[in-house]
């Protein structure tokens, strides 16, 4: 049964990714799907492992910056917003 969740992303990402999803023949949330799938099969010991690593390198916009924030969902959307002015 498919569930739906709000993911936040800058709009380049976005562009970037349907563009991908768009010549891959698959919709955008399978694409994400596939991807959380890849990241949930294996055992990896970090983030560097994960084989999906060179393709969010290849569609990020600068250097992968990984997050592990133990703040809330308003200040990490906030601060998103903020990024944005």
């Amino acid at each position: 049964m498919d569930s739906k969740i709000t993911l936040s992303f800058d709009r380049e990402v976005i562009r970037r990714m349907k563009r991908f999803a768009d010549a891959n023949n698959i919709s955008l949330s399978r694409l994400t799907e596939f991807l959380y799938k890849k990241i949930t099969s294996g055992n990896y010991r970090d983030l560097e492992e994960l084989p999906i690593a060179d393709w969010v390198q290849q569609v990020a916009e600068g250097p992968v910056e990984y997050r592990n924030s133990k703040r809330g969902r308003k200040a990490i959307k906030s601060e998103f917003f903020e990024s944005k002015k």
